[in-house]
């Protein structure tokens, strides 16, 4: 139980960091909770909320540091243009597109940050990312799980880790390169007569002026 305790330890501690790559550690395991070594529901949970927690911690951090964000994006018009199409997203599709950009690559830092930079309500911000974390927990868990079963040998379940790990990445590769040949065009500010869900416009406004300075 104790060697069990710290692996849901450390599982916590790179699960909710964002940039960490830790899907072939999570599905690894999963891959053990198949062997009886690990509870599959505490696996879970602890996955699904330390990343949720990371998340809440990338929407207030960019809070608090929302003005001086908003100015080193001024500095870059390709930084605003990319801000400013996802502060778009945010604004017309709301809780739907915080759950997509969860799985595009550096998806929870960009998406946490502009919904915090835009004022998107936290409330709904955490709805998404508790579904989306729900979801990716899930799938990365139960390859491994399954897998593990399938495979019935600690070891040779372990290497579903690294497959599941590569297989994740090569998909959100794709969908990123997608996403970016379809935001080539010219970047549109969200109109501020249309906010989603009382989600403040002007910082949109602001991420796709490069040079521009927030008034507040």
């Amino acid at each position: 139980m104790d060697g069990a305790l710290w692996i849901y330890t450390l599982l916590a501690l790179g699960t909710a960091p964002p940039l960490v790559p830790n899907s072939a550690a999570i599905a690894s395991a999963g891959a053990l909770a198949a062997q009886g070594q690990l509870s599959l529901t505490a696996l879970f949970l602890v996955v699904a909320a330390s990343a949720v927690a990371g998340d809440a911690i990338v929407y207030g951090a960019g809070h608090l540091a929302r003005r001086r964000t908003l100015r080193w994006l001024a500095r870059s018009r390709r930084r605003a243009q990319v801000m400013d199409w996802i502060a778009g997203r945010i604004h017309r599709h709301g809780v739907p597109f915080v759950i997509a950009i969860r799985f595009l690559p550096s998806g929870r830092v960009v998406g946490g940050l502009t919904a915090a930079l835009v004022r998107y309500p936290v409330r709904r911000y955490l709805l998404g990312a508790t579904v989306a974390e729900v979801i990716w927990a899930s799938y990365t868990i139960g390859l491994g799980y399954w897998g593990g079963a399938a495979l019935e040998n600690t070891w040779s379940a372990l290497v579903i880790g690294p497959g599941v790990s590569l297989l994740v990445a090569a998909t959100a590769q794709l969908i990123s390169a997608r996403a970016r040949r379809r935001a080539g065009g010219p970047v549109t500010p969200p109109r501020p007569e249309q906010p989603e869900s009382g989600a403040d416009p002007e910082p949109a406004r602001c991420l796709a002026l490069a040079g521009c300075t927030p008034s507040r």
